[in-house]
């Protein structure tokens, strides 16, 4: 364990409630009281002594052991006579004052435990926090059976012990719902490929998969990751295309066997010997097109940083594992799958050559064909690309996970009464009980809930004061509702507010992030020289916040006015009295606030029972009050503190925050709605700015990137959530166009051409086809995962033109025409190209109803679709036109052709 935080509860205290009048009557202040307590509870070892050979201890002093004691002090003398402190004073043991009120209620979705317990319950709140590295699920297990151990021995019948929040039991369920992601994926795999190459084949590709696996998660041992939802991602995302490699090997040597030309063994090498060379560089292009996300800065790098270190690890492994175990396994299995046939194997004969010939001879043939279907595709790309325009889809950095809980921060005006805010979050608890998705809540008054996700940038968990609240509330597990945690929240928001502007709070309903924390979902922050200019720019960007539709939870980090008196100290009375400023401060902020000047010596007690000293409340309700409050003079007069101050009525002063040195004013606020983005909710606020009156000589500047450097002018930067999607898309991008050189390099390497990459990496931006309708269809936000699919499928891509590419060249090797290469590169390519698409659509479907990575499966399904299909044809088309010239002589027609363009010219 590395914290444990009790939360809620009140502390057992002896009270010393002074009164004001009977101090007066026996000449003792505040202050005399307090010091004569401290002087008397007092113990110390003196020493010792030697007598009769032996040494003696000697203690002097003791500790107060009860309050009876406490009572019995003598804290001055009056006429001769020993004044007690029960005498100006009530001395209680017991509980505290409430500072904070933690209550726990039950809410319709267990309606079996509302019945028994139908109210608001005081309650206390244990946290737990573990160590880093320790199994959150172990941890989580052990506290359970500790908590079910001291139920017998320690903790009373009617004192209910409930788990409102167990992160242990969160990994471990994320971490199953993965694992079974996992198996799924590869099941499905083994079985299209069994469709395709029989159960032998299948039973090769399947063998495959576990042992890259086992040794990618002995690699994550070496490189100290934990078993996480990342970390075991990363294996779900390449799970359909550690198979391509095997497949694709696999597939060429039931192909041969087919042939049946030459030995067994002949066919095996020569199968190998075949794709073995372009396997490898198409893993190496999708390594490339993977391996640079980890250069992703900013709070997401840490974030994504497994998951390409882990696909890298997989594919290479999965690569070694195709050259060395699927060949022993292809010829000791496949090899036997068609001796049954008798019927030579013909590619002409083959239903995949007659289509494809059939599909691609009127492109080759017809220039105008070629053109009209080369201009669609670029119409069909450039239309999905208009989406973005739209904003038929929407970019958004991570769409919201389906959680089980959410929380509500409420702020009270500066000013308010801690019982009054407690009253405000009792009605808001009430009427969210009542909803049938939520199971149960805890209201936390004056204090806050312990630290969750948001906490670590939003510091909610440090939120002390009497205007302050948090209900946590905890919804039916995911399995037991139909709606979307975040569903839950937009539904519940609008009357939580309606119940908030009644009392003139601000409410924000605050969800789990799914990806690192911000201060909001939208924050601008307003800089400049004049600070009451800084302000009043914060509070028209609040007021067009206000006005934006899908904008929700407005706020701003600046305190509402508060009155607040000063006591300001007379220097000249208060010598002449012979009172000093420490005398009088002190005695205001014990009579006032209350302080804890000594300590009870309790040995059974498990913490210190402090003994505070305070004025009772009904003598310390006004100024009034304050002001009749006496203090004994150097000269032993009693003097009043109303004859040596002058009282002031000021407005309290507010708290000024600043960034790297920066005074800057925050406006917050959360975007909900069709458009959930902030990215358009900026740009919406952003036109209307100018609206902003501004002192004459000043303009007000936007910053999107970083604050401004000099703050000789008022700016605005926003940040928040933009600032993360901002930093992740500009490296993912960056990381993009890096992969696309690599990946060029590696096929000019290669293939010693440098117009053939362009034609292979045609096959990238077709993949935005599918991506784009895929959002579009699905309705769902273009994400960073998203981004990461569309990068990984430029390498999954370039995999198919290379494997195509390779074998054209290959049959022109062997002396067959250009046209004729083209044709059966096309028809022999298809089978393996299909399947190892069919397996990384496949591989993506098991992830696709996951909030978060639902973005990741569409690119990779809807890219990989459409881009298979469209690359079988443009790509081998493209290389016929950009090599025809070089390795066939031009037609009787197009030599009439150029014949007549040549005699128009001379004309």
């Amino acid at each position: 364990m590395a914290e444990t935080k009790v939360i809620g509860g009140r502390s057992r205290s002896v009270r010393v409630v002074l009164n004001r009048e009977k101090m007066e009557a026996y000449h003792i202040d505040p202050l005399m009281i307090s010091r004569q307590i401290n002087q008397s509870n007092k113990q110390l070892t003196s020493g010792d002594f030697n007598k009769n050979d032996e040494a003696i201890s000697v203690k002097a002093g003791s500790f107060f052991e009860s309050a009876r004691e406490l009572k019995n002090l003598v804290v001055g003398i009056q006429n001769g006579h020993p004044v007690f402190l029960k005498q100006v004073a009530e001395v209680t043991d017991g509980p505290e004052l409430p500072e904070t009120y933690v209550s726990f209620g039950y809410g319709m979705g267990k309606k079996e435990k509302l019945e028994k317990a139908p109210g608001d319950y005081p309650a206390v709140t244990i946290s737990v926090a573990k160590r880093r590295g320790a199994d959150a699920m172990r941890v989580s297990d052990q506290i359970l059976d500790k908590i079910d151990h001291l139920r017998s021995e320690l903790i009373p019948a009617d004192v209910n012990v409930d788990i409102s929040r167990n992160y242990g039991a969160t990994a471990s369920h994320k971490v199953g719902e993965l694992l079974m992601h996992l198996l799924g994926a590869i099941v499905a795999v083994t079985f299209v490929v069994m469709l395709a190459m029989g159960w032998r084949g299948g039973l090769v590709v399947f063998i495959s998969v576990p042992i890259t696996f086992a040794l990618t998660l002995f690699s994550y041992y070496f490189l100290d990751y934990t078993l996480n939802r990342i970390t075991l991602f990363a294996l779900v995302f390449v799970t359909g295309i550690v198979v391509d490699d095997s497949i694709i090997i696999a597939e060429n040597m039931h192909r041969h066997f087919k042939i049946n030309r030459m030995p067994p063994w002949q066919a095996a090498i020569r199968s190998i010997d075949e794709v073995g060379n372009p396997t490898i560089l198409a893993t190496f292009t999708v390594i490339a097109a993977v391996i640079p996300m980890v250069f992703v800065s900013g709070l997401m790098g840490p974030y994504m940083s497994p998951m390409p270190i882990g696909a890298s690890i997989a594919m290479m492994l999965s690569l070694i594992i195709a050259l060395v175990v699927t060949p022993w396994l292809g010829f000791r299995l496949l090899r036997h799958q068609d001796k049954k046939e008798d019927k030579p194997y013909k590619l002409e004969e083959t239903r995949i050559y007659r289509l494809y010939k059939r599909s691609m001879i009127p492109l080759i043939d017809s220039k105008w064909k070629r053109w009209g279907f080369i201009g669609g595709v670029t119409v069909l790309l450039m239309g999905s690309m208009l989406l973005f325009a739209l904003k038929v889809v929407t970019v958004k950095i991570l769409p919201f996970d389906n959680k089980n809980e959410f929380q509500v921060v409420v702020d009270m005006p500066e000013g308010t009464t801690l019982e009054r805010t407690a009253m405000v979050t009792k009605e808001i608890a009430t009427y969210l009980k009542q909803d049938k998705l939520v199971s149960d809540y805890q209201t936390y008054v004056g204090t806050a809930a312990p630290i969750n996700f948001n906490g670590l940038v939003r510091h909610y968990d440090l939120r002390r004061s009497d205007n302050v609240a948090d209900i946590q509330v905890n919804l039916l597990p995911k399995g037991e509702r139909d709606l979307q945690s975040h569903d839950i929240a937009k539904a519940l928001r609008p009357e939580i507010h309606r119940i908030a502007s009644r009392y003139n709070a601000n409410v924000k309903v605050v969800e789990v992030p799914p990806g690192p924390p911000v201060l909001s979902t939208l924050v601008a922050e307003i800089y400049g020289p004049d600070r009451k200019t800084q302000i009043r720019i914060a509070e028209k960007v609040k007021t067009l916040l206000n006005n934006t539709e899908n904008v929700v939870d407005v706020d701003w980090q600046m305190e509402d006015d508060q009155k607040e008196f000063f006591f300001n100290v007379d220097k000249e009375k208060a010598a002449l009295a012979g009172i000093s400023t420490e005398q009088l401060v002190g005695a205001l902020n014990m009579g006032l606030h209350g302080r804890e000047v000594s300590t009870l010596y309790d040995e059974d007690e498990y913490k210190q029972v402090g003994i505070s000293l305070r004025l009772d409340e009904q003598q310390r309700s006004s100024i009034r009050d304050l002001e009749k409050l006496k203090l004994m003079s150097e000269n032993g007069t009693m003097v009043p503190v109303g004859d040596i101050v002058n009282i002031e009525e000021k407005v309290k002063g507010k708290s000024i925050y600043r960034k790297n040195q920066k005074r800057v004013v925050y406006v917050t606020a959360d975007v909900a709605g069709e458009l959930e983005s902030p990215v358009y909710a900026m740009l919406d606020v952003s036109e209307r700015l100018k609206n902003i009156d501004l002192p004459e000589g000043y303009s007000l500047g936007e910053y999107y990137k970083g604050q401004p450097q000099k703050e000789d002018n008022y700016g605005l930067k926003w940040d928040g959530e933009w600032q993360i999607t901002y930093e992740v898309f500009r490296d993912l991008g960056t990381a993009f166009a890096v992969v696309l050189v690599i990946i060029y390099m590696l096929i000019v390497g290669w293939f010693q051409n440098t117009r053939v990459p362009f034609v292979m990496m045609v096959a990238i931006p077709l993949s935005l086809v599918g991506i784009i309708l895929g959002h579009m269809i699905l309705g769902a936000f273009f994400t960073a995962t998203s981004m990461i699919g569309m990068i990984a499928l430029a390498g999954i891509m370039v995999r198919n033109s290379i494997l195509l590419i390779d074998f054209v060249n290959l049959r022109l090797a062997d002396n067959v025409p250009l046209k004729q290469a083209v044709i059966e590169a096309g028809a022999v390519r298809t089978i393996p190209i299909l399947l190892t698409a069919g397996t990384v659509v496949i591989g993506a479907f098991v992830i696709l109803f996951d909030p978060i990575f639902q973005g990741l499966a569409i690119s990779l399904m809807g890219g990989t679709i459409a881009s298979t299909f469209l690359t079988l044809i443009l790509v081998p088309l493209i290389f016929y036109m950009t090599e025809r010239k070089r390795y066939e002589k031009p037609s009787k027609s197009e030599e009439v052709e150029r014949d007549d363009e040549s005699k128009t010219k001379q004309v």
